[in-house]
């Protein structure tokens, strides 16, 4: 029956041969697409994997220990890890990615850092970092080939010293971060993607099932079992899926390369970190085949009843609208969160997890209804016969309707929970406008055991080019619990920042001239400080605050001078935005991901709804030949395709985003309290041109109607 079944599928004639290419070339994509997402998923944990390299924690051992020491810096809003090694001995361990441990006064860069310093001045970043060149860390050490790392030595003593100072015997051999919120949002996106991929390979092999039913109904009457007929439709359709599982690993190890330099997570991959571990591949390889094979069972359901139950077409049980009741929960938990959010992060989890599982089972469940009523209505107000027709076709069978489609909703539900969230937060959270005046402050802030700032650092500030000012902000020693930390001479603060209170010497001010989530402003009015203002030379420095004219030369040169003067901490100068920026562009990675998701969910939505419209013409050839005998014109039959198609998934892209942005709206009110922010226009720009491109996919198969419905199909013979 193996024998028979590859014959009847490859030598069947036009139309078997016709179906066998589409199945593949449908499987292709589809597997093309799921290895890419388990590639993309092993890239992550390879990039967290190495981001726990450069942050061993402390051990014991045999080993002679190696001090080490992490260190953030920033440049141009990049950031800058910089992490101090000094061996104990000659046993002490190497750090990943260098041959040798440096030495007092040298250092190994990145290649991305190594470009930056010869591309930049020493005076805005090169003279952060002196000492001598050894060579480039290897990509072993490094999450992403963007990645700014510099390794610089040290002695033992001057390590020891430094910020986070520990000792370990053991690097590299630290597991993977425990990132849950990155795991969360990888399997979401994940699930968001494989879904629509998981619909596509099996519409795809459900090609034509009604014209198979009836072949295989066929032998079934002249003799044949059930079981030979199972096996005939296994192998005819893994043959395809096979086919189509090969050419989809083709296709991903020949765009793995371009795919692994998109900035996915806020930085591009390394390619060999695009891999598929044995199991992935046997997963995909085996998977597959044996899910269309699973498919092509289902398929022939009525089949195996009797060998002419497949003649007996019924309508099925229309949906009812306890399907909405999924939905109505989900929406209830996020309402419930606002009120009464936990205050732990596991029981945060425990509620917004499954409410957010709860809306998405809830919309697929409840797909079938929403299509039926959606059909009822456009019946209802049909005026046209093709309207009409289609709309009784959808209320007729909905779940057919709206399986093909189902993907799609799942996918843009994801993407907008996802962009409505990350546009939310960057607009609250990100960094200060260019052009305001935070954008071109520089802040230094001090622990309690800094060394006093040499005088001649301000007069340094004050004479470079482009710094309009430099403060030190000191310790208030009268606080409040409503007060200002500090304190500072009302000479000193400049108009951009505010002014003293009326009378005052000392003025009470926050640490960085700016409150916190407030911007700056000059008519702001400081309170007077119950400090003398002789006395105010004796206080400690709480920050060094420079204020520049915004230009990247100016903040870095005012940068690079006050971690000179005052090098181990552990907090670098910062401009206001710093790490808004980094964070800014870590979730714009996840947006741009989204973003991906959206554009394969839909491409994926249009090539499965062109398979289903390809199915159902070929299956209703006969009906459509007799509309077109009885007087109906070519484009009223192309009509009812399309709006068959088009209709549902127009209202399904309607109803998926909506749901994503209210669910949105209550994760953000409930979590941080923000109220959402619309997602750029380019997000629906992006469902616009996808929804128009799967129309354009649909438009496609059309022309195939009047090739198949002539005269000469409907006859009986």
């Amino acid at each position: 029956m193996i024998r028979f079944g590859l014959r009847l599928a490859v030598a069947g004639g036009r139309e078997a041969l016709t179906r066998l290419i589409v199945i593949a070339a449908a499987v292709a994509i589809g597997s093309g697409l799921l290895l890419t997402t388990l590639a993309g998923v092993n890239a992550v944990n390879a990039q967290l994997t190495r981001y726990a390299s450069m942050y061993p924690t402390a051990s014991a051992a045999d080993a002679d220990p190696l001090w080490w020491s992490n260190r953030q810096d920033y440049f141009h809003g990049q950031q800058i890890i910089r992490i101090d090694v000094a061996p104990t001995g000659s046993t002490a361990p190497t750090p990943v990615g260098i041959p040798t441990t440096p030495g007092p006064g040298e250092y190994y860069a990145s290649p991305a850092f190594r470009e930056l310093l010869a591309a930049h001045p020493a005076d805005q970043l090169g003279d952060r970092y002196p000492g001598r060149d050894l060579g480039t860390v290897g990509p072993a050490a490094l999450t992403s080939p963007d990645t700014l790392l510099v390794i610089a030595g040290g002695t033992p003593e001057q390590v020891a010293k430094l910020p986070n100072a520990q000792q370990v015997t053991r690097v590299g051999d630290t597991p993977a971060l425990p990132e849950a919120t990155v795991n969360l949002i990888l399997g979401v996106i994940a699930g968001g993607l494989l879904f629509p991929v998981l619909i596509f390979i099996g519409t795809a092999t459900r090609l034509n099932a009604a014209r198979r039913e009836q072949r295989f109904a066929a032998l079934r009457l002249v003799g044949a079992t059930p079981r030979q007929i199972s096996m005939v439709a296994a192998v005819e359709a893994t043959a395809a899926a096979v086919a189509g599982t090969v050419v989809g690993f083709g296709l991903f190890y020949a765009c793995r390369g371009p795919m692994a330099g998109i900035p996915f997570t806020g930085m591009p991959f390394f390619p060999s970190d695009m891999s598929l571990g044995v199991l992935d591949a046997l997963l995909v390889a085996l998977g597959v085949p044996a899910g269309a094979a699973v498919a092509a069972q289902v398929s022939l359901r009525r089949v195996r009843i009797s060998p002419l139950g497949v003649t007996r077409r019924v309508t099925p049980r229309a949906p009812r609208a306890y399907r909405l009741i999924p939905i109505l929960l989900g929406v209830a938990v996020l309402f419930f969160a606002i009120s009464f959010r936990p205050p732990t992060s596991d029981g945060q989890a425990a509620v917004f997890l499954p409410g957010l599982l709860l809306i998405m089972a809830g919309l697929i469940l409840a797909g079938p209804w929403l299509t039926m009523i959606g059909a009822r209505v456009m019946a209802r107000y049909a005026s046209r016969p093709a309207t009409l027709i289609a709309a009784r076709r959808l209320a007729d069978n909905p779940k057919a309707g709206f399986r093909a489609i189902s993907g799609i909703m799942l996918a843009l539900f994801v993407t907008s929970v996802a962009v409505g969230v990350i546009t939310t937060i960057v607009a609250n959270r990100g960094p200060a406008p260019v052009g305001s005046t935070e954008a071109g402050q520089v802040s230094f802030y001090l622990p309690e055991d800094a060394p006093a700032a040499p005088d001649s650092l301000f007069a340094e500030l004050r004479s470079t080019t482009g710094v309009r000012s430099a403060a030190a902000v000191r310790e208030n020693p009268d606080r409040t619990s409503v007060g200002e930390p500090g304190v500072i001479a009302c000479a000193e603060i400049p108009s951009a920042y505010g002014r003293c209170a009326d009378g005052a010497t000392v003025a009470e001010v926050a640490t960085g001239l700016i409150p916190f989530r407030e911007s700056a402003s000059s008519a702001r009015v400081w309170p007077a400080a119950s400090v003398p203002l002789g006395d105010l030379q004796q206080l400690p420095v709480m920050s060094i605050v420079v204020d520049t004219d915004g230009s990247a030369a100016a903040i870095e040169r005012a940068r690079t001078m006050l971690e000179t003067a005052l090098p181990a901490f552990q907090a670098a100068p910062n401009v206001p935005g710093d790490f808004e920026s980094e964070f800014a562009n870590v979730l714009r990675g996840w947006k741009q991901l989204a973003n991906v998701v959206i554009i394969g969910s839909l491409a994926l939505g249009g090539c499965s709804l062109a398979v289903s419209v390809i199915g159902g013409l070929t299956e209703r050839r006969r009906p459509f030949s007799l509309l077109r005998l009885s007087g109906a014109p070519v484009r009223v039959l192309r009509r009812v395709v399309a709006l068959e198609s088009a209709v549902p998934m127009l209202a399904v892209a309607v109803v998926a985003i909506g749901m994503g942005l209210l669910a949105a709206h209550l994760f953000l009110r409930a979590q941080m309290g923000y109220t959402l922010v619309a997602p750029e226009p380019r997000f629906f720009v992006i469902i616009v041109v996808g929804l128009a491109t799967c129309l354009g996919v649909i438009a496609s198969t059309l022309p195939l109607l009047e090739r198949i419905t002539g005269p000469e199909t409907a006859r009986s013979e």
